[in-house]
């Protein structure tokens, strides 16, 4: 059987001994999964600044690319517009010999 002292008996002062224990138990797989919690916020914190910088550098580049791209762009028009220029310059000089060749048959026809 079970002693009484001071009005708590043996059973009573184990059980609540047990309790005791499970409860400690109990706070230290907190204090551990808090820790564990904790720490992985801190690493996906960093893995986010990491994805962060890596996008700033992505988007420079890409905003470079863009502009290099817009520069070939401009110099690729005004070369365009440059023999766009030569062209009609040629069909006016080609023309105009045309129209002194047709000239010169008629003066051949003419002599013939």
């Amino acid at each position: 059987m079970s002693s009484v002292v001071s009005g708590v008996s043996v059973d009573e002062f184990q059980a609540l001994e047990q309790k005791v224990l499970r409860a400690v138990e109990v706070v230290k797989r907190e204090r551990e999964a808090r820790a564990a919690a904790e720490a992985e916020v801190v690493s996906l914190r960093k893995q986010l600044a990491d994805l962060e910088e890596a996008s700033r550098g992505q988007l420079v580049a890409a905003k470079s690319e863009a502009s290099a791209a817009a520069s070939q762009l401009e110099s690729a028009q005004r070369e365009k517009e440059a023999i766009d220029g030569q062209l009609a310059t040629l069909v006016h000089e080609r023309d105009a010999v045309r129209q002194r060749i047709e000239q010169m048959m008629n003066q051949i026809d003419e002599l013939l």
